[in-house]
């Protein structure tokens, strides 16, 4: 009986991790200067080249409406060194 029941509260915690809808890559946007951005929540953010100068980068967030958005911009890297 025991065995029932733990097996049953482990399927119900489970459940909720396949409700959710599974994550299609959303098609790159590159970003231009003024650029309305409805920022809702940052999923990712690629992290800096190790490169010294502008290197590109991508945020992928959700909007105010829950739709997936994939960014493009440049940044400048962290492989300069000072000497």
């Amino acid at each position: 009986m025991n065995k029932i029941l733990l097996l049953g509260l482990l399927l119900a915690v489970s459940l909720p991790a396949y409700a959710e809808e599974p994550v299609a890559p959303a098609p790159a946007v590159a970003y231009t200067y003024g650029m309305h951005l409805d920022i809702a929540k940052v999923i990712r953010i690629s992290s800096a080249a190790d490169t010294c100068g502008p290197a590109p980068a991508e945020m992928t967030y959700r909007d105010s409406r829950g739709d997936l958005h994939v960014l493009q911009y440049s940044l400048y890297g962290t492989g300069c060194s000072e000497s």
